[in-house]
Formats: structure tokens, C-alpha cells, sequence
């Protein structure tokens, strides 16, 4: 099951927020949404949801048009919380299972699941307003998935979890994803969307910027930077600086850090780092030679700028 926007346009007034925006979420895999604030992100997951209509453009489910009873089936998860602060939580996520059609005891069992694998166990008979704001963040997911959704769609679904509560829900999310539903989420936590996500989107004032697998992006913006590095008693990376075609960034004993003309000259570099290890009688060994590839927050910064 794959989601597809395709030329998603929408002003509000005379200020368009969206224009011509255009990716795909494939079923099976995490694809991060990353943007700045009023970047557009949420006004294209809500046109995904129906909530809002768009100017433009069309979304679709495995190439037919999105119904109400396909986005019925979907979870949601928006920024704002939007749960019963007075109901309990684990009576709260029943009676949501059971608006989505589910029957008393598959609602009732999906949910002490899902609270459980989300660490609510022991607050399972609370109120939320009672719980922090963490929990009441788990239990924001909780809802979203508590009707064993089709497709996930989350806005910042860890916005005020800790480290270990975030280690919980990307486990959750994980095995979710593991089962072939497309799953979209946004967040401003770029290191998460880094070590979570298969896909990445990302939007800049209304336009996607960047959109492809993690792996793609990282090497169409690897540009050409090298990192060389030599191990043993006589490693000296100091050579490197004569080498035609190359320009040392940084220059630590046997590790060098280059930019170089193109990826023959980088190759040039390598080989002349092999011949005077092989040289040396061991005393040098090259232990690493790879391109420098970018994190996802230098990516972003790249293309959005």
C-alpha cells in the first residue's frame, strides 16, 4: 500500500502555503516529513486527512483517489492534543477503537496492548490530565493506532518525550511499519528522523526541497569530501597537502580530511596512501578511506537555505 501526493497546492488568503508538492510514502517503510516552522508540513498532512481540502493536486492510495472510508481507516495523529482529560486512559482508547468500528473485545484488547508496550501500564485506570506530559504523549499514539490503522500519519509524535520514551515509541512504530502500512511522521528532531526513517521529505516554505531514501540523499549531497586514515608508528597524513587537485580540511597525525577535484583525484589519494603503507615494511597501514557523507541536519540546512 503506497500513499502518493501529487501536485498538492493550497493558499490560505493570498499567502500560499503549499505549491505543487509532490511524495510518496510506500508501504513498509518510515518516511520522515522535516520542515521548519510554517514550513507546511501540517497543512499537507491534514489535506492528506481530509481535514482540509486542497487548491490542487490529488492524493492517492495504490493510484486511485483517497475516499472517506480509505482515510476512516487511517491513524492520526495531530500536534495538538486532542484526547478527554477527565476520561481514563485505558476506557478512553476502547471507546475510540470502538468509533472506528471495532468490536468491545478486540477494542478493548488492542488497547491494554498497546498501553502496556507503551509503558502506561500502570496508569492505565488514570485520568489523563493526570499524567505528565510525556504519558499523556504516549497515549496521543496509543489512540492513533488503538484501531489497527491501514496507514499511520503522526505530527511531532515526539515532541515532549525523554530518551527512554522515545526508544519505546520508536519500537512500537517500527513494528507497525514492519507489517506493510506507510507510515509518515513529522518532527523537528532530525537526529530521530535520521535513525528512524527508510524516506525523507523535506519542505521549505511550501515547496518540497529534498524528498528520496536516507541513503540517496546522504550521497547526492556527499559532495566531495574525503576522510583518509593511517595507523602504525610512521603515519603521517602530512603528504596529502601535495597532492595536486586536493585541499586538506583538517590534518591530525595519520588523519586527513580532503576535499577533492573529482573522485579520480580522490582515488589518486588512496592509492599513494596504499603504495606507502605497502612501503613502509608495516609501519603505516591505511585502517579507513571513505567519502564524507552528510547528516540529515546539514542536508537540510543545505536545501533549505
Amino acid at each position: 500500500m503506497n500513499i502518493d501526493i501529487a501536485g498538492i497546492s493550497r493558499s490560505f488568503g493570498d499567502r500560499r502555503v503549499l505549491d505543487d508538492v509532490s511524495f510518496g510514502v510506500e508501504g513498509g517503510r518510515m518516511t520522515g516529513f522535516v520542515g521548519g516552522n510554517g514550513a507546511g508540513k501540517t497543512t499537507t498532512m491534514r489535506i492528506i486527512l481530509g481535514v482540509l481540502a486542497a487548491d490542487a493536486g490529488t492524493v492517492s492510495l495504490d493510484g486511485t483517489p483517497l475516499t472517506a472510508a480509505d482515510r476512516a481507516a487511517f491513524g492520526y495523529m495531530p500536534e495538538e492534543r486532542g484526547l478527554y482529560p477527565k476520561m481514563k486512559v485505558l476506557e478512553q482508547l476502547v471507546y475510540l477503537g470502538r468509533l472506528h468500528g471495532m468490536a468491545a473485545g478486540d477494542a478493548k484488547e488492542s488497547a491494554s496492548s498497546l498501553v502496556e508496550r507503551l509503558g502506561l501500564g500502570e496508569r492505565a485506570n488514570d485520568t489523563l490530565e493526570s499524567l505528565s506530559l510525556g504519558n499523556q504523549q504516549r497515549a496521543q499514539i496509543a489512540a492513533a493506532l488503538v484501531h489497527r490503522p491501514t496507514a499511520l500519519v503522526l505530527d511531532e509524535p515526539f515532541s515532549g518525550l525523554d530518551p527512554m520514551a522515545v526508544e519505546v515509541v520508536l519500537g512500537v512504530l517500527r513494528d507497525y511499519a514492519a507489517q506493510g502500512a506507510p507510515v509518515l511522521f513529522s518532527s523537528h528532531q532530525l537526529d530521530i528522523v535520521e535513525r528512524l526513517c527508510d524516506d525523507v521529505v523535506v519542505i521549505g516554505e511550501g515547496r518540497i526541497r529534498a524528498a528520496g531514501s536516507r541513503e540517496k540523499l546522504r550521497a547526492a549531497h556527499s559532495g566531495n569530501s574525503y576522510e583518509l586514515e593511517l595507523a602504525g608508528p610512521a603515519a603521517d597524513a602530512g603528504w596529502v597537502r601535495e597532492q595536486s587537485g586536493v585541499a586538506v580540511t583538517h590534518l591530525d597525525g595519520g588523519f586527513a580530511r580532503f576535499e577533492a577535484d573529482d573522485e579520480a583525484t580522490a582515488q589518486a589519494v588512496l592509492a599513494s596512501a596504499v603504495a606507502a603503507a605497502q612501503s613502509s615494511g608495516g609501519a603505516a597501514v591505511v585502517r579507513s578511506f571513505a567519502r564524507v557523507t552528510p547528516s540529515l541536519a546539514q542536508i537540510f540546512k543545505e536545501v533549505v537555505q
